[in-house]
């Protein structure tokens, strides 16, 4: 599945987009001005999205490679 699939999916499921997810991740104190913060884990961002938004493994790591910056929305 390509990167833009599991992002296509993941607004189908919430509703939301990855802007979205970054301002709620703000707002939960993962994120500060679109950053992670220091000492934010990716198993604390899975947990929530698994949580909150019964978002899959994969899905959440998405998510969390967008707040990395190691991807964005449209890349394959």
């Amino acid at each position: 599945m390509s990167f833009q699939a599991y992002i296509d999916n993941i607004k189908m499921k919430t509703g939301k987009s990855p802007d979205d997810f970054k301002k709620l991740a703000e707002n939960k104190g993962f994120l500060k001005n679109g950053q992670l913060n220091d000492g934010v884990k990716a198993g604390s961002i899975v947990a929530w999205l698994k949580e909150d938004f019964n978002l899959g493994h994969g899905h959440a790591m998405a998510i969390v490679a967008i707040f990395k910056g190691l991807k964005r929305e449209g890349d394959e």
